[in-house]
């Protein structure tokens, strides 16, 4: 990436929305604008988990302004991110799809524990660097994660449903602070971070960090009372609870530090945070600059190049964990990859990435069923979390991996997008021509691409040499048959 490139982040929180924008210079991203709107869209759902239609438009509205200043930003320069009122929404596409369009921009709703190791970057980033073993610790809306690492390893991460939107509106209701409202929401709070006990216990990090919202608010509150600046304590969390207790209501709190976004939220942060100290046996904690917002800007100066792109390495766990034949997942990826670049030369990089991961996870599901195994194997992708990959880059891909193989017209709604009906014929026509399991011959076999008609040609002689093959790719143009894509082959 070149040297004076913006980047911009958005972060669509439970209680607020955030828009990052940095400059790249040697290596490091240093903010140009912070624009932050308390949106409070964790508070829009009701039972049955649907986002009302008020929440969805103070999203939109806030999306809109938003837009205005990334108007100039390319696709590529932009990331934006949604966490835990979204992954819970179940008409969270209604919410994404217009959001997306006044953005300007796609909106990534990401996995709870992918959440996590980006605001662990963001932090990372930001610290002085070390050898020191961190716990990262962040209370947004509607849940709560935790994260262990060294540098910029994270170690372990941890996503809980607890959070300060959540947590007052269902302890403190109207605002109204009492001592049996502490004791039950921290009472409730432990017993849902009670399993982070093993993972996140005191020997295994030296330095305790605290990312965001919750934290941030609380320590511009004790530092503004005299406490040590940056650093929340047993002692100045009690404080603060004292001073909660004595206004009896968040609209009576009068205490420097505390901004009226917060106001509405504190009771159910501060009760989340008292249960993690005493829980994890933390003493101190520092008060981090880093979230979750930097670390999605730095995910994507990751994302620049396949060997510091996360995504690959996560690829090749997934073929580790599932025991993929390596090599002919590695056949089919070489075979579909220089199709792809025939057919759409254009858009090799991340679209030939893509496809590539498809290509190598394409028999994934083969540990559960070998005649079914497409199908198991987009399931696996359809709900797992791995670090890296947005839920609808993994659903992309399982989307791929269900095509590979059989009637192409299950997924017709996917064949609108032109990127993905060539990724799917690259790959049906890889896994095609590498069913030997062997390294096929290519020489003198193009693939191209005019509007809605693919061509695939090769040279005389080859079909009689490849009669299988030749057999199978004639086959194939009947898959595509009334798709709105047409396939040509012509074997001589």
């Amino acid at each position: 990436m070149q040297n004076g490139t913006l980047l911009a982040a958005v972060d669509l929180g439970s209680n607020s929305f955030r828009l990052e924008i940095g400059l790249y210079e040697h290596g490091r991203i240093q903010r140009v604008d912070y624009l932050k709107e308390t949106v409070r869209q964790g508070n829009g759902l009701d039972r049955e988990h649907n986002l009302s239609v008020e929440a969805m438009q103070r999203g939109w509205d806030c999306l809109a302004r938003f837009a205005e200043r990334l108007a100039d930003f390319p696709r590529a320069r932009v990331r934006a991110v949604a966490t835990q009122t979204l992954r819970e929404a179940r008409n969270r596409d209604v919410f994404l799809h217009r959001g997306s369009e006044l953005l300007g921009h796609p909106i990534d709703v990401i996995s709870g524990p992918e959440e996590a190791r980006l605001i662990y970057q963001g932090v990372a980033r930001l610290l002085p660097q070390s050898d020191e073993k961190r716990l990262v610790v962040d209370i947004g809306g509607r849940s709560t994660e935790l994260i262990l690492g060294q540098r910029f390893r994270p170690e372990a991460v941890a996503s809980f449903r607890v959070g300060s939107v959540a947590w007052s509106s269902r302890y403190f209701p109207q605002g109204q602070f009492t001592q049996q409202a502490f004791a039950t929401a921290e009472i409730a709070a432990k017993a849902v971070l009670d399993e982070a006990l093993s993972t996140y216990r005191p020997d295994t990090w030296d330095v305790a960090y605290g990312s965001s919202g919750t934290i941030g608010a609380v320590g511009d509150m004790l530092t503004a009372a005299g406490f040590s600046p940056g650093e929340l304590t047993h002692e100045g969390l009690d404080w603060l609870r004292e001073r909660l207790l004595r206004a009896q209501s968040a609209d009576k709190v009068r205490l420097e530090g505390l901004k009226d976004d917060r106001r509405a939220v504190i009771g159910g942060g501060l009760s989340i945070l008292r249960a993690l100290f005493d829980l994890l046996e933390i003493r101190s904690m520092q008060v981090a600059q880093g979230a979750l917002r930097q670390g999605a800007l730095y995910d994507m100066l990751d994302r620049e190049l396949p060997e510091t792109d996360l995504r690959t390495s996560t690829v090749q766990g997934l073929v580790q964990s599932f025991a993929v034949d390596r090599d002919q997942a590695h056949r089919v990826a070489t075979v579909a990859e220089q199709l792809f670049a025939q057919a759409l030369p254009d858009h090799e990089g991340t679209g030939a990435r893509k496809l590539g991961w498809a290509a190598q996870l394409h028999e994934i599901g083969c540990r559960i069923s070998h005649s079914d195994y497409h199908r198991h194997g987009a399931y696996i992708l359809d709900n797992t979390d791995v670090a890296g990959f947005a839920q609808h880059e993994l659903h992309r891909l399982g989307a791929l991996v269900l095509g590979h193989r059989g009637k192409v017209r299950k997924i017709e709604a996917d064949l609108g997008d032109t990127l993905f009906a060539v990724q799917l014929l690259c790959l049906r026509l890889a896994v095609i021509l590498c069913h030997a399991r062997r390294d096929p011959d290519l020489h003198g076999l193009t693939l191209g691409l005019d509007g809605s008609r693919f061509s695939l040609r090769a040279r005389t002689g080859w079909a009689a040499s490849y009669p299988q093959s030749a057999y199978l790719l004639r086959e194939e143009i009947e898959a595509w048959q009334r798709t709105g894509w047409e396939l040509d082959v012509q074997l001589p």
